[in-house]
């Protein structure tokens, strides 16, 4: 069950209208928890007349990708997205019109919607991005807690923490979120639009309890 207080809607002002519409019902975990066959589903669905289809690689035919990307289905590019060369795509991705994924940054089972830009050399998995939200150079996105013993997730919503029964979940980042260069966020962050994390900053929604 979504934690109460958690409308993706609220953070994403496109999404009702998006293709994603039809998951409106999961939280952001589950989504991405079920990118793969999310994006499968989307792939029948398009215009060949507007997209290279091969396999289950779908590019916008306004897209450019360039020499040396490594692009895996399920994956849709959209209209004038830009993916450069060393870029890694895995996992189910869906990236909406004008995003872009920069030199040597890797993105995993995530929903990226317009206009939304890892610069270079970032990370971002499992994760659900907004509208014009962008990642400076070497920022990352964690998914995973490898650092405890008790690996299971939990978000923070109106001030409390909240089990969401899965131990892999990055970030739910609002419209317009900026990401300071070399920053991390921890998993299972959730970020309002506009919200700004300084360059080289933690981002800790789950700090761990003092032994």
């Amino acid at each position: 069950m979504e934690p109460p207080g958690l409308d993706v809607a609220s953070y994403i002002g496109g999404f009702a209208a998006s293709p994603l519409a039809a998951w409106c019902a999961l939280p952001p975990w589950q989504l991405c928890a079920q990118s793969a066959v999310i994006v499968r589903e989307l792939l029948a669905s398009l215009n060949a007349d507007e997209f290279r289809i091969d396999g289950e690689i779908a590019i916008h035919r306004s897209a450019t990708i360039e020499s040396g990307a490594v692009l895996k289905g399920p994956l849709i590019v959209g209209p004038r997205c830009f993916i450069a060369a060393g870029a890694y795509l895995r996992g189910g991705n869906w990236l909406a019109e004008g995003c872009g994924i920069g030199p040597g940054s890797e993105l995993k089972s995530s929903f990226l919607f317009g206009g939304s830009k890892l610069a270079h050399f970032n990370f971002v998995g499992d994760s659900l991005l907004g509208s014009d939200v962008n990642l400076e150079a070497g920022s990352i996105v964690c998914n995973h807690r490898n650092e405890r013993a008790d690996k299971a997730l939990r978000i923070r919503v109106g001030g409390t923490l909240q089990a969401i029964g899965c131990d892999k979940f990055g970030a739910l980042l609002g419209d317009g979120v900026r990401i300071g260069a070399n920053a991390v966020l921890a998993p299972a962050c959730v970020l309002a639009p506009g919200t700004v994390i300084q360059r080289a900053a933690l981002c800790e929604q789950d700090p761990e309890p003092a032994r």
